[in-house]
């Protein structure tokens, strides 16, 4: 485009009669030094940040408090302790001092430093010892009410807080807790309980039980033992070889088995024009990063009480997997500034900063409005450059070294992409919402899944995709971050557009200035196709349409009843919508499959996930009953509120470090880093996920409050199916009388149809609420 500049700070020339000019772009040098200078002032209050962060919960108010009651002591009690007032007063760098009241006053400050570093080392401490306690989470709901033992760990932990500063995104990282290492016969017996209600036969059930406990009291031993060894000497015992080994190792395309999607609030849209609502999401987007980099966001609390790790937050922005041969890396920069604009098949280069401020959305809006208005038609394959991204990841490996950054011309463009703060796509389709119309919702969800195969860059940690008619939603790569840190950004962006920015009566950006002229420009990124690259990218889109025309997504918005009818059955209603599913699912396929509920571990120092078995015997029992002409409503109501609460006990084992699946898998990767083979870890491993299901949280920041603005709800987001014949479903409770349900599935499969189980869905969510009505009126 005409704006588009490279800014060059020397230019030398040398001339055959061995003079040489050298030119000087002071325009080029000026911007250069404010990023020198930006880059330094992140570095110099990440620095004190980090300090700040290194004392928490004690505060530097207490410094001078101290400070000022040592001297206070020392000038008018003569305090001395042990005489270590009087030996650092003839210490040499403070005896050199002619001044007795100097060598006083520092004195007293050097003691008073190390008075306030024990203070401060003791209370850190002391909020770690407390936040290993987990005895309150297994009582709050089940007994009505705390223990003395709980409600004492609470006053504590209260007054620990009061006396502390005000904690900012990272301040409790170093008091979390590690994860803690279960005992291997716990995790032994916890498997085998899983595993009865799905086992054929009894048999069955003693052939896998005896090969557990072969395993317990033989090669499991030394497994733990080495596990036990990791544990002690990582931060985290599960996520490091989590993220190498589930996701950067992988080798499947990213595209629909990886990545996954999240949806606009569906029924409000405050604009029509796409550029303007791009805009509004590039500035909100970069002030959360600015205040994940400043650390001014508020770290997500349980019941306002407890923390939760906030490790993921810095990988959301300038972030990107990088494929190999046979494993991927993941790239993180400290900065970025600009953005990666995709549109019509053109990338573009938008910085968001332009002389050291940052632009504003006005200025986002009309550089926005350059790129659409762009003529300019891709040269031939250059549209299809983006579905590279979306195949396996040795072929991409491969392809990105040969063909692209051994180019310079493609390099440049291509580091361009992967080292933007994220991707922009400016869709040229419709993101359409009819309440009438399922069909419609269900293509909004399969264009953020995977769009037309080629109009996203899976390999970048977030997509922010814009529609022509100003809805939205996003694509994002699994490997560095789960699902509900993406929804709290999701939650901010979407109240800062709402309740900050906003648009004027035209729809266009309201927040900024008019002076479009100093802004710089954006810039078009170019590509050298050469013929096998060409062919190479038609193979890289039939493969990604290939995988593509098998989803079969579907998108059901329950609205019949919601979490409000759930909490008069007085359970837990991830636990009810969990049992809705086994319901559903037994009716699809007529027997019950192993099941997959992702629960968060992120009470604990950096962690991510574990896995919570659905299937129990008490489920099994409810399910079974349902169809069972035998059972009485009530007895099939006592069942239900059986199986809710061995659910939810099952929940909070795993968000305390005591599930089955995270330990069973160290220990096997343990196994083959030893190479010793285990046919018990074996078939635990390979055992298929029929029903892989996940609940995305709602209103984690309480920004978008549903009573205050009951229409600005997202419908939550989903992922493509994990198994060939299976079904992924991915859940949203986003109000009191409104539930939201992505399923997928694979056309291919003959067993599965995801129109077929989001019907089954709805009724047993009916049939358990006339199971409750009639048992009400008897």
């Amino acid at each position: 485009m005409a704006e588009a500049h490279q800014a060059v700070a020397f230019t030398f020339t040398y001339h055959q009669d061995h003079t040489y000019d050298i030119s000087i772009n002071l325009d080029a040098l000026h911007l250069i030094w404010l990023s020198v200078v930006r880059s330094w002032k992140k570095r110099v209050a990440r620095f004190f940040t980090h300090c700040k962060n290194g004392f928490f919960p004690s505060s530097t108010y207490f410094l001078f408090a101290i400070y000022a009651i040592i001297v206070g002591l020392r000038l008018y009690y003569n305090f001395d302790t042990f005489g270590i007032m009087q030996a650092l007063e003839l210490y040499p760098p403070i005896r050199n001092y002619e001044q007795p009241l100097t060598r006083t006053l520092l004195a007293c400050f050097v003691y008073s430093i190390a008075i306030w570093l024990i203070k401060a080392t003791f209370m850190r401490y002391y909020l770690k010892f407390l936040l290993m306690y987990k005895g309150w989470m297994y009582e709050s709901r089940s007994t009505g009410g705390y223990s003395l033992v709980s409600k004492l760990w609470l006053i504590n932990l209260k007054l620990l807080y009061s006396l502390s500063q005000e904690p900012q995104l990272y301040s409790y990282q170093s008091s979390l807790p590690r994860l803690p290492l279960p005992a291997l016969s716990d995790t032994i017996e916890r498997y085998l309980r899983s595993i009865k209600p799905l086992c054929t036969s009894d048999q069955h059930y003693e052939d896998v039980k005896k090969k557990a406990h072969e395993f317990k009291n033989g090669i499991g031993k030394k497994l733990q033992l080495y596990l036990h060894l990791k544990s002690w000497m990582s931060t985290n015992y599960v996520s490091d070889w989590w993220e190498e080994y589930v996701y950067l190792r992988a080798r499947s395309p990213l595209m629909v088995n990886s990545n996954y999607y999240g949806i606009d609030a569906i029924l409000v849209c405050p604009t029509d024009r796409q550029t303007s609502r791009a805009a509004n999401l590039i500035y909100s987007s970069i002030i959360f990063r600015r205040q994940i980099d400043r650390q001014e966001l508020k770290p997500l609390m349980i019941q306002g009480i407890v923390p939760l790790c906030s490790a993921q937050y810095e990988r959301i922005f300038n972030t990107c997997r990088v494929p190999g041969v046979e494993t991927d890396k993941i790239v993180h920069l400290n900065d970025s500034s600009h953005v990666a604009v995709l549109h019509l098949g053109r990338f573009y280069k938008l910085t968001f900063h332009h002389k050291g401020r940052l632009l504003q959305p006005k200025q986002i809006e009309y550089l926005l409005d350059k790129i659409v208005n762009d003529k300019d038609d891709p040269m031939d394959g250059e549209e299809y450059i983006p579905a590279l991204t979306a195949l396996d990841r040795a072929s991409w490996a491969k392809i990105r070294e040969s063909k692209l950054m051994s180019d310079p011309i493609n390099k440049k463009s291509l580091k361009t992409i992967e080292s933007a703060a994220f991707i922009v796509v400016l869709e040229d389709d419709d993101f359409e919402f009819d309440p009438n119309d399922h069909t419609k919702l269900d293509r909004y969800g399969q264009l953020l899944l995977h769009g037309k195969g080629h109009d996203r860059w899976y390999d970048k940690s977030l997509n922010l995709i814009v529609s022509r008619t100003g809805r939205c939603g996003f694509n994002v790569e699994h490997a560095f971050a789960d699902a509900p840190v993406l929804a709290h950004y999701w939650e901010c962006t979407l109240g800062y557009d709402y309740c900050h920015l906003g648009y004027d009566d035209y729809g266009r950006c309201t927040k900024g200035p008019d002076d479009f002229n100093s802004i710089g420009g954006v810039q078009r990124l170019k590509w050298r196709i050469s013929d096998e690259l060409h062919t190479n990218l038609l193979d890289a889109q039939k493969n990604a349409v290939k995988i593509l025309s098998d989803v079969d997504l579907r998108l059901l918005k329950h609205d019949s009843y919601g979490k409000g009818f759930i909490k008069r059955l007085k359970v837990s209603p991830d636990a009810y919508i969990q049992m809705a599913l086994q319901l559903a699912y037994y009716r699809d396929v007529k027997h019950l499959s192993l099941t997959y509920e992702a629960s968060m571990t992120r009470l604990y120092r950096e962690g991510r996930t574990e896995t919570v078995r659905p299937v129990t015997i008490e489920s099994a029992d409810w399910v079974y009953s349902m169809s069972d002409p035998s059972k009485t409503v009530q007895e099939r109501l006592k069942l239900l509120k059986i199986a809710c609460e061995r659910h939810t006990l099952g929940i909070q084992d795993a968000m305390c470090g005591k599930g089955v699946d995270r330990h069973l898998f160290c220990l096997y990767i343990i196994s083959r880093y030893l190479e010793l083979e285990n046919d018990f870890l074996k078939e635990v491993l390979s055992e298929p996920w029929k029903l892989s299901t996940s609940q995305t949280p709602h209103n984690q920041a309480n920004i978008l409050d549903p009573k205050r603005f009951p229409k600005h709800i997202s419908c939550g987001g989903g992922f493509g199916p994990v198994a060939d014949d299976g079904y992924g479903v991915s859940y949203m409770i986003a109000g009191e009388d409104l539930l939201f349900f992505h399923v997928s599935s694979k056309k291919s499969s003959k067993e599965t149809d995801s129109s077929r189980f989001a019907n089954n869905i709805s009724d047993a969510l009916r049939d358990m609420k006339l199971m409750f009505e009639e048992a009400q009126r008897k």
